[in-house]
This record gives C-alpha cells, sequence and structure tokens, in this order.
C-alpha cells in the first residue's frame, strides 16, 4: 500500500509531506520514501513479499485466548484504527485546501483519500492485507 501526495507547486507537495509525517511520527510509525517511478514497480511485487502464517503458532494462539476476550481485542482494535483512519481523511481533507492531493495507490486501484470515509478506508486496507 502505498500513499502518494501530490501537488502543483513544490512548496505545497513538501508542506502536505511533512505534515503527513508528522502525524504518522504521534502514531509511532515513520514515512518511507519511494521515488516516483518505484511506485508502480511496488504495485506488483507486493504480493510476492507477503509472509506465511505458521500453523502452530496460530493453533495455540487460538487456544490460548478465550474467543470472548479475542472479540474484545478486535473490536478495540477496529476503534483505533477508525480513530486513525479518520485523521488521515481529515489531514487529507485540509491538505486538499492547500491544494496538494493525498491518493492511496493499492493492487485493485487508485482513490483520493478525502473522497473516502473511515469505514471505507479501512475495508480497502483490510482487502489489500489479510492480516489486518
Amino acid at each position: 500500500m502505498i500513499i502518494h501526495v501530490d501537488s502543483a507547486t513544490t512548496e505545497n507537495a513538501e508542506a502536505a509531506r511533512r505534515s503527513l509525517e508528522a502525524l504518522a511520527h504521534d502514531w509511532g510509525y515513520q514515512i518511507a520514501e519511494v521515488p516516483a517511478e518505484t511506485a508502480t514497480v511496488a504495485r506488483t511485487t507486493d504480493r510476492d513479499r507477503e509472509k506465511g502464517i505458521d500453523p502452530v503458532s496460530v493453533a495455540s494462539l487460538v487456544l490460548s485466548i478465550p474467543s470472548a476476550a479475542l472479540a474484545v481485542q478486535d473490536l478495540a482494535d477496529r476503534i483505533r484504527k477508525r480513530r486513525r483512519a479518520k485523521h488521515l481523511i481529515d489531514q487529507a481533507q485540509h491538505l486538499a485546501a492547500q491544494h496538494a492531493t493525498v491518493t492511496l495507490i493499492s493492487r485493485s486501484r487508485t482513490v483520493e483519500v478525502r473522497t473516502l470515509d473511515p469505514d471505507q478506508l479501512l475495508d480497502l486496507l483490510a482487502g489489500e492485507d489479510p492480516a489486518s
């Protein structure tokens, strides 16, 4: 999954990048820059990098955690992800007012982040990453 920032002016694009970088830093993540020509290659090779799941580890995890606790954990995770998605969409809308476009590039399609609601963004991410 790639988030692409584009603007008519270099200053707006750089300000948008810094703004998104600060938002990601607040969440404990770092933003890695990908050259424009690499972005198209990354879309085709992301599927090759998917990790396999160890069935023994999954079975022991499922057996060791009661299903009610797992459901609560999933709900809490969804709420946290929804808040982050809302912050990202709000940031994209704010940047759109400054003539910068934030685009989400996935294997299946490319979408402007500001046009999504948090649930649509999470569903799009879940469709791309089986671990979500």
